[in-house]
């Protein structure tokens, strides 16, 4: 009997259209002889759509009548499983319950990466691949992250987090302190977004200001870094979980500015409508031409990062390469990269699908471990419990 895989993209995120090019190549990748395959689209409202032709890429072109022809879900828990539930009722008929197995979150950015998603499959008991809630928060608030990096002995760049309450209130005094603490040129980065949206260097002032400004539409709180001169950047993604974890090969992305942009990673290149396209369709070299001991020092703290920040399933990590120091620093974790950085683990010789299913295997995995902790009592303190105060 096949297995029930939901794939859950698109979502409230300025990553939304990248959310669905990963969901696409996660259905067309999952083993049909195994699963059957369940596409559920989140909309920019938050709303959850499922239906024919959901897993065809080339049908968002125009989502408006996409939509018309699915049906609108929400998942509901009935009889011990997890149930796709349609919320509206048909007129004629009705709609057969999709019965659901295991959840394969493919949804970038906010409301998915950040352990929102997460969350509401924990509380409906289904098993679901990727970080759990509190990895999944963790590793989106990029300053949490470096200071649980910094705090186990791991290089991250120093930095400032700046709040848009504070700027806004006295942005003289601000701009002045940052200045003082930074020489020029800094990075600044929304604290909570991938996809390098809202980034920006910042070699004066002026620059300064714009880059906060463009930031703050984003995220209420901006990260300050020191931007390093002479760079590369090295990424490798991990699979596993807090037990067990092992490296990818190396990749470099290849850069048209000064910084990694959205463009870089997602209009570069590659075929529209297959599995090259999205972040898989970015110019990069793989594995990185840099030397074996930098490759094997990138996986070696790639792997540090993943177990000590508690990640499971597929995560990249971004490095940052000081080639004058010969330093390295971890610039974050992705835990829903883009394309599952599907592309680094098939140069490890582990092909998309096979990646897929020891991902579900993970995802089972803790799902039994759960099963075995207490999460309430069999009391009934209510029977005698009397209201105070409401007279």
């Amino acid at each position: 009997m096949k297995m029930q895989a939901a794939v859950f993209f698109g979502g409230r995120s300025v990553e939304h259209e990248v959310s669905v090019i990963t969901g696409m190549q996660v259905a067309a990748a999952l083993n049909k002889e195994k699963y059957d395959v369940i596409p559920v689209y989140l909309a920019k409202d938050g709303a959850m759509y499922t239906g024919s032709g959901f897993d065809t890429l080339k049908n968002y072109r125009n989502i408006p009548s996409l939509l018309e022809g699915g049906r609108q879900v929400c998942l509901i828990r009935s009889g011990g499983r997890v149930v796709l539930h349609s919320t509206v009722k048909k007129m004629f008929g009705s709609d057969k319950p999709v019965y659901l197995d295991i959840a394969l979150p493919a949804v970038h950015g906010t409301f998915g990466e950040d352990g929102s998603l997460q969350g509401m499959f924990e509380m409906a008991g289904l098993p679901y691949t990727g970080c759990d809630v509190i990895s999944s928060a963790v590793c989106m608030d990029k300053p949490a992250a470096k200071a649980l990096l910094r705090g186990a002995g791991l290089p991250v760049l120093d930095d400032l987090v700046l709040e848009a309450e504070k700027y806004n209130r006295k942005p003289e005094v601000v701009l002045n302190a940052m200045e003082t603490h930074f020489p020029y040129p800094v990075m600044v980065k929304p604290t909570n977004l991938g996809s390098s949206v809202g980034i920006s260097r910042a070699d004066n002032r002026d620059r300064l200001q714009a880059a906060l400004d463009l930031a703050f539409t984003f995220s209420s709180r901006v990260l300050i870094e020191p931007a390093l001169i002479h760079m590369r950047e090295v990424n490798c993604a991990v699979i596993g979980d807090s037990s067990k974890a092992r490296a990818s090969v190396c990749e470099e992305p290849v850069m048209t500015e000064n910084i990694l942009s959205y463009r870089d990673k997602y209009q570069s290149g590659g075929k529209s409508g297959d599995k090259q396209s999205g972040m898989s369709g970015q110019k990069r070299v793989i594995p990185a031409d840099i030397p074996e001991e930098k490759a094997e020092e990138v996986q070696k703290l790639a792997v540090k990062a993943f177990r000590m920040l508690g990640c499971a399933g597929v995560a990249r990590i971004d490095f940052l390469w000081d080639t004058l120091h010969n330093e390295l620093y971890i610039n974050e974790l992705n835990t829903i990269p883009g394309s599952l950085a599907f592309y680094l683990w098939e140069k490890a010789g582990l092909p998309f699908d096979a990646m897929l299913d020891e991902m579900i295997e993970l995802a089972f995995a803790r799902q039994r471990r759960r099963a075995q902790l207490t999460y309430s009592y069999d009391v009934n303190i209510l029977q005698n419990a009397e209201l105070k105060g409401k007279d």
